[in-house]
């Protein structure tokens, strides 16, 4: 075996090895935070689709009825925990100084100040379609969003994202008459690699989409509550 065998060998044992760690400890994740009847839901997305501002408009719906906290990922700065403390919601900011994701040590660690009383749990992902398709981090539900400014031919580009995912959220489609972005082509597309995707179209301007978002989160809620009645 020449050299540069030996160290794709090494690459892939290091990789599976990260993986099924990472596997093992987002199992334990979502069992206690189904077991203490939190539903925890992942947001992915390139930078810039609109997860934060999606939080912020989710919480004027879900925040009077029930408790909701959020972790936030970025690689820098606290900026979006900040936006969304500023709607009176908790949330932890984990910087991860240049990695492209969040995995779910990073959440564990954060589980003691997670309140038992929570309702839902929300995780922003670190902005990236490629790296945090690959790491569990315990939720119930995984949401990618896709922005109209990005286009519409990103689910077969980046596959991963939409394959793992529980539910698309096309996002900004306020913007979409000024936009070269089909939105049933989106839609086609990505259900063509996942048919089981739940699919929404959105807009946080005009609040398009938002309040069916909302019910489809509380509804998964009730579902795992009376799971574990």
């Amino acid at each position: 075996m020449g050299k540069d065998e030996k160290m794709k060998t090494k690459e892939v044992m290091v990789l599976e090895d990260l993986l099924g760690s990472n596997k093992k400890i987002a199992a334990e994740i979502r069992q206690k935070l189904t077991d203490t009847g939190i539903l925890t839901i992942n947001l992915l997305s390139s930078p810039g689709a609109g997860k934060t501002t999606l939080l912020e408009s989710l919480s004027e719906i879900l925040a009077p009825e029930y408790k909701m906290a959020v972790i936030e990922g970025d690689i820098e700065t606290e900026r979006d925990a900040d936006r969304i403390r500023a709607k009176g919601i908790p949330a932890w900011q984990i910087i991860t100084g240049g990695a492209c994701h969040l995995e779910a040590k990073m959440i564990g660690k954060l589980l003691p100040e997670i309140p038992a009383d929570l309702d839902f749990l929300f995780i922003e992902n670190v902005g990236n379609l490629v790296c945090p398709a690959s790491f569990d981090l315990g939720e119930n539900i995984r949401c990618v969003l896709l922005s109209t400014p990005e286009g519409d031919d990103k689910p077969k580009k980046y596959p991963k994202a939409f394959t793992t995912s529980d539910c698309l959220v096309i996002s900004k489609t306020d913007l979409v008459s000024v936009l070269p972005f089909n939105i049933e082509r989106a839609k086609k597309e990505a259900l063509e690699i996942n048919p089981a995707l739940i699919t929404f179209t959105t807009s946080a301007q005009t609040g398009a989409g938002i309040k069916e978002l909302a019910e489809y989160f509380s509804e998964s809620l009730q579902k795992i509550r009376r799971t574990n009645a």
